[in-house]
């Protein structure tokens, strides 16, 4: 079986490869869904008009950002999952999906039009958006339950019905309107294929439902994430004239791929952040360290290369940047880290450290510093150590909490 027991003896000696199995198929499944993710655009630039291609582009757009709580959802899921074993989501998810279907059909009218995307893709787009969501529910369970072989089976069917149907409509030149039908066909088929996938071996455990609040702060935290992540790019494209902005955007991709790439250690530790593991912390942080010093060691050796993978030739010569925006990105994996630390923990607001440490940075990039490349990148990197400070405090002073306050009835506060 792939779920993670809590046995001794004969199970400990099959954890190590158990867990090994699962660290590689979440790998495995991640870097499927961002080969499918970067597919679609591409094919849209070979297969479509430009006109439609900014259609599409929009739709992409739209999809992502309202799709985040489907992230918030899988991390609220989890922990709750984690902390107590076979309690439902089924309420929680399906509303949480409802809420953003109805926010994309309501916005329709107005948005395409001003996106100039048909309003039938834009209601399509509703539809593909609620399968999207609600898949998050089934993905916390396997999650929160320490299936991880599973877990990285509904990854590859998530990414398959997110970006299948579209890719497919795409190679048969159906346009966007009939690639947007395609796709949301195959979205649809996503809920039921997870449904049989995560069915429980435990039962459901009625009266320990997910609270809306839990799943509120799991998705504001994840919005907060990505907003803090894209804000120096964003400010990049308002401050800087057009080459420079272009070549920061290629910056960026530094950044974002040392944010990402040791996301998959979050995933395996979270079921034990929620139960208050100091140990998976430790080892996260470190493991995720780890990743963010080959990284920047790498960016710093061979900066002109990691300029010319990202963004071309024209970019080589500005290898010399290439450490800072993969430190940057390096810090903020281990915010990351940090922050779904605290979700799992129960902090009533755990984004306010991202929230805060944006506005920072749009104040101090708008209004401080010089309107260069150069300014930007560093207030985005400053940025980000600010808000690793910041994350880091909460996190220090609960674990204290914890070894000097032990719960009544107990000899002594354990963590791990």
């Amino acid at each position: 079986m792939d779920h993670a027991g809590g046995g001794r003896g004969p199970a400990v000696a099959t954890a190590a490869p158990r867990i090994g199995a699962g660290v590689a198929a979440v790998a495995v499944a991640s870097a499927i869904t961002s080969a499918l993710g970067y597919l679609v655009p591409v094919l849209g630039a070979r297969t479509l008009a430009p006109s439609d291609l900014g259609a599409l582009n929009s739709v992409l757009a739209i999809a992502g950002i309202v799709a985040v709580p489907s992230m918030g959802l899988q991390i609220a899921v989890a922990v709750h999952r984690a902390k107590r074993p076979g309690a439902t989501a089924r309420r929680a998810g399906w509303l949480t999906a409802a809420a953003c279907a109805a926010l994309v059909a309501l916005l329709s009218p107005v948005a395409g039009p001003l996106l100039d995307v048909p309003v039938t893709v834009m209601l399509l787009l509703a539809a593909y958006t609620g399968a999207i969501v609600v898949a998050g529910r089934w993905l916390g369970e396997l999650q929160g339950d320490e299936r991880f072989l599973r877990l990285a089976a509904g990854m590859a069917v998530l990414a398959a019905g997110r970006y299948g149907g579209l890719s497919a409509g795409l190679l048969l030149g159906a346009g966007v309107t009939g690639s947007m039908l395609i796709g949301t066909a195959t979205a649809l088929l996503i809920p039921a294929v997870l449904a049989v996938l995560a069915r429980s071996i435990r039962g459901v455990r009625s009266g320990l439902t997910i609270t809306a609040r839990q799943v509120f702060t799991a998705c504001s935290a994840t919005l907060a994430m990505l907003v803090v992540s894209y804000a120096d790019f964003l400010l990049a494209r308002y401050l800087l004239p057009g080459d420079a902005s272009g070549a920061y955007a290629v910056g960026t991709v530094l950044t974002k791929g040392a944010i990402w790439a040791p996301q998959v250690v979050t995933v395996l530790v979270l079921p034990r952040l929620a139960q208050g593991s100091k140990r998976a912390l430790l080892l996260a942080l470190g493991l995720v360290a780890v990743s963010g010093t080959v990284l920047v060691t790498a960016s710093a050796v061979a900066g002109g290369l990691a300029f010319r993978v990202a963004g071309g030739e024209d970019y080589v010569d500005l290898g010399r940047y290439a450490p800072v925006f993969a430190a940057t990105g390096a810090v903020y994996a281990l915010v990351f880290v940090l922050i779904n630390a605290q979700v799992a923990a129960g902090a009533k607001w755990p984004s306010a450290p991202l929230w805060t440490g944006t506005a920072v940075l749009v104040v101090t990039a708008v209004w401080v510093v010089p309107h260069t490349f150069t300014a930007v990148m560093w207030c985005a990197f400053g940025t980000a150590a600010l808000i690793l400070v910041a994350t880091a405090v909460p996190n220090v002073a609960r674990h204290r909490r914890i070894r000097v306050a032990p719960p009544s009835g107990t000899k002594a506060a354990v963590s791990d």
